[in-house]
């Protein structure tokens, strides 16, 4: 017997009290987020402190 074939071909649930979310509502779930607030500026700000250090124009 294979992994899930109990439950394989049993109907898709359909809420009757919550409407289905949209594609755009589903996909937002899994989109990225800011788990370190400010990281992305203190690299930014570190890789522009390097850069200085290489420019010698």
């Amino acid at each position: 017997m294979k992994a899930f074939d109990d439950i394989i071909s049993l109907p898709h649930h359909v809420s009757k009290k919550h409407p289905q979310m949209s594609m755009l509502q589903r996909a937002a779930q899994f989109a990225p987020f800011a788990a370190l607030t400010g990281h992305e500026e203190a690299i930014e700000e570190t890789a522009q402190e390097h850069m200085e250090d290489y420019n010698t124009d």
